[in-house]
């Protein structure tokens, strides 16, 4: 089984269920609280350990009540932590929205996941022991320019979801095997509004590229050439928090199985993981929370027959 190492962040979702969003100075009603293990690097671990690939977590938590919680969850989903530091600062959060149409806003407040800015020699033996690396921009971007050299001269696949969008160094994007922004990311990162123009923008230079439409589905390019828009699987929204990290997870889950440390993933290959991740994130929107929404192989490979 091929190992995957998630860089990321960590963090407990703080989620408040209303109607809709207040205006500037209003006072409203939630219709619900919950606190759900989240962070954009933990939710894609567990979305790929849940799918049945072997994971490690590389990042940081507080030594506090939530990091207590979060280390539990790694655990109990069977995701290696060689590489998770316990920071002298608060473990992470995310001060999640979600309206009755099942949108969310969110606010994260780093905490410990500010801490991880150089790896450790634990992080990076992790990195060149696996055959892809994860990564989000919830970490300081000179720990990721780290994680990519690292992944780079061992032969290891290398994943980016670009958010939140940030200033990112020259030719940062184009050293990233493949990138999986959403449609608003992508035209941030490009300045292109027509995500399939955005999508041939980051997939130069012999990168992949996947811009995620919500509903509408997907777009893959490849070295700059768009090779199709995937559809999505229609079903109706409860909470859309952490479908993109279920998407990302689970087609790193898919690519991963059968994969050739340093061989090249082909078309057919990638086609074939959208198709997969885009049923396993249609099932998460059908559930409240983020983790606590990401399915199992069975439940994924049941549509897909």
């Amino acid at each position: 089984m091929n190992s995957i190492a998630v860089l990321g962040s960590a963090n407990m979702d703080l989620v408040v269920r209303q109607s809709r969003l207040p205006r500037p100075g209003e006072t409203i009603f939630g219709a619900g609280f919950s606190t759900v293990p989240g962070g954009k690097g933990l939710n894609q671990a567990v979305a790929a350990a849940r799918l049945g690939e072997a994971v490690n977590f590389l990042g940081a938590v507080g030594a506090d009540a939530y990091g207590s919680e979060l280390r539990a969850l790694m655990l109990a989903e069977g995701i290696r932590s060689d590489g998770l530091a316990i920071a002298d600062a608060p473990t992470g959060t995310a001060h999640i929205s979600v309206v009755d149409s099942g949108e969310n806003s969110i606010v994260v407040v780093s905490g410990a996941n500010a801490a991880v800015t150089t790896l450790s020699e634990a992080q990076r033996a992790a990195i060149t022991e696996s055959a892809f690396l994860v990564m989000q921009c919830e970490l300081p971007i000179s720990v990721l320019v780290e994680g990519i050299a690292a992944a780079h001269a061992a032969g290891v696949f290398t994943v980016l979801t670009p958010a939140p969008v940030m200033p990112l160094p020259e030719g940062f994007l184009a050293s990233v095997d493949l990138v999986v922004p959403n449609q608003i990311e992508a035209a941030e990162l490009t300045g292109e509004s027509d995500p399939v123009r955005a999508a041939e923008v980051l997939s130069a230079d012999q990168t992949w590229a996947i811009v995620t439409l919500g509903s509408e589905g997907s777009v893959v390019a490849y070295d700059g050439e768009v090779l199709g828009l995937a559809p999505a699987r229609p079903v109706t929204a409860v909470d859309t928090t952490a479908a993109g990290d279920t998407f990302v997870g689970a087609l790193v889950a898919r690519l991963a199985a059968g994969y050739v440390r340093g061989t090249a993933v082909s078309p057919d290959e990638m086609i074939e993981a959208v198709r997969f991740a885009t049923v396993a994130s249609s099932i998460a929107v059908t559930r409240a929370g983020a983790t606590s929404s990401m399915p199992t192989r069975d439940e994924v490979e049941a549509i897909l027959v």
